[in-house]
């Protein structure tokens, strides 16, 4: 049987709209963030997609968002974190050094960028080899879904 995960970021957070540094450290949805939310619930539905299981990475704005999209019961999973940036955590976004950050963040206590690869991989493979998950919601971040997209595109024979 083939298996669909949906894998999304959150919504807009308070950090996101003050351009701080958002990893391991957390911040709220704003108002956008929710009505986000809300959007995607609003598609899954009209779209008659129906999750079987849902994840989310630990973090309180992954956790609000899946809750504004399903009441399905679900596992917070460390796993699905977004990239750890150290003591950047909450500074300006201005701080950052242009891409690909590669392993800068981790002579400042974060983690490089293959870690970070690894990781959300090796959580979504967990996820996904389950017997029954057919149609699995995961919410997660941004890095972490770029770099998840990453790994698939240069290792999956599976149709994209």
């Amino acid at each position: 049987m083939k298996k669909i995960l949906y894998l999304m970021r959150h919504g807009q957070t308070l950090f996101n709209l003050k351009r701080k540094v958002q990893g391991w450290c957390d911040a709220p949805l704003t108002d956008l963030g929710i009505r986000q939310s809300v959007i995607a619930r609003e598609y899954f539905k009209n779209n008659s997609i129906a999750f079987d299981h849902a994840y989310s990475s630990t973090s309180e704005r992954a956790c609000d968002t899946l809750e504004y999209i399903t009441n399905i019961p679900y596992k917070r999973l460390k796993g699905l974190k977004e990239w750890n940036f150290g003591i950047f955590e909450g500074e300006s976004e201005d701080l950052n050094p242009p891409l690909p950050y590669g392993d800068f963040f981790v002579k400042y206590g974060g983690e490089d960028e293959i870690e970070l690869r690894n990781r959300v991989a090796k959580t979504l493979h967990s996820i996904m080899k389950n017997d029954g998950h057919n149609t699995v919601l995961a919410v997660s971040h941004g890095a972490a879904c770029r770099q998840f997209m990453r790994y698939w595109a240069h290792t999956s024979d599976v149709e994209q």
